[in-house]
């Protein structure tokens, strides 16, 4: 079983949660799930999870729920970590306060984490200004819109800027908790908490998280095994007339029917999913770049770095440090070298 590491004296694993009547109930449990639950099989060192309100009480939360918070806004102030589930509505002024102890907070170190419309919280900090965010698609255009220095991205689960993380609407808050998990503690930790969740550990698009159009197994239709015989044989040549006939299409009809069906054309799904099954060999193997990318049907390691750094945001290399099982599990059982 891996054990997150021991971390630096300066690693404050504090998290404080931000409540407030109207608590948006899903939000806040994917913050709880994944900072609060009791892991006694990670060992010491994990974080420790707590609540503040305005003022140290009981919040009214969605669906009748009713919390009890473990303090006020002065508990942000010993936090290493205040995570946002939520807010009011988008059009609920944000109390003074809140807003005076999150800039104190950031000033200080403190990570700043937004779900869903909680973005609109640290916007109306200033704290956003010059920076990427996201935030549920409902609410992005309005964002942009009150808030016009903000560099509002509405197409990817979340963005990481540093001291400053903005997920999107409710279930990708969860991507986001586990990118900080696994920024913290590395890979083999995070893909434990996933375990746990029975969720991915990580989405499409890797570190850069862009949701393109998921293939929705409702929509695969008469193309399901087609997309099924495609993944498999990802390190083949694929080309276009040979796709069309497996699907007994002409052409033309296969490449209408393959947009309506995935969003995207054949190659560039193709590339897509190459691309992800390279972010998973370099992170469960020590295959080299050249070797990866024969395997994913990339043929080169140019053609791999070109398109990896296109999809991800990233160079293999870069990914492979950050993310790599295989390189940094002694790291998240204990060595000594800074995860973070």
């Amino acid at each position: 079983m891996p054990k997150p590491k021991s971390r630096p004296g300066t690693f404050n694993p504090l998290v404080v949660a931000l409540a407030y009547d109207g608590l948006c109930a899903f939000e806040f449990s994917c913050a709880a799930e994944v900072f609060g639950l009791a892991r006694p099989e990670l060992g010491p060192g994990w974080y420790r999870f707590e609540t503040c309100a305005m003022k140290a009480r009981s919040v009214a939360g969605q669906y009748g729920l009713s919390l009890k918070v473990d303090a006020g806004l002065e508990r942000l102030a010993a936090a290493g970590t205040i995570m946002i589930p939520g807010w009011q509505g988008i059009g609920v002024p944000v109390p003074a306060p809140v807003i005076d102890a999150l800039r104190t907070a950031h000033c200080r170190g403190a990570r700043l984490l937004s779900i869903c419309s909680g973005s609109y919280v640290l916007a109306a900090t200033g704290l956003l200004d010059g920076k990427r965010a996201t935030t549920h698609w409902r609410y992005a255009e309005e964002l942009q819109r009150r808030y016009p220095r903000v560099i509002v991205d509405p197409d990817v689960l979340y963005v990481d800027e540093g001291q400053i993380l903005t997920s999107a609407g409710s279930a990708a808050g969860l991507d986001m908790c586990l990118h900080l998990v696994r920024r913290d503690y590395g890979p083999a930790i995070a893909n434990h908490v996933a375990r746990r969740l029975v969720i991915p550990p990580h989405r499409d698009g890797g570190q850069a998280q862009f949701l393109e159009r998921p293939v929705d197994q409702r929509e695969r239709g008469s193309l399901s095994a087609l997309l099924d015989q495609m993944t498999r044989r990802l390190g083949e040549p694929l080309r276009i007339a040979q796709l069309a006939r497996l699907a007994a299409m002409s052409e033309r009809t296969f490449m209408r029917r393959f947009r309506a069906t995935t969003g995207m054309t054949p190659a560039d799904w193709i590339t897509r999913m190459r691309v992800d099954r390279a972010r998973q060999l370099l992170e469960s193997t020590g295959l080299s770049i050249d070797h990866i990318a024969t395997r994913t049907g990339l043929g080169t390691a140019t053609t791999l770095r070109h398109h990896f750094r296109r999809k991800v945001g990233v160079s293999p290399g870069e990914y492979r440090r950050q993310f790599s099982q295989t390189v940094r599990l002694d790291s998240a059982i204990g060595n000594d070298r800074n995860i973070g």
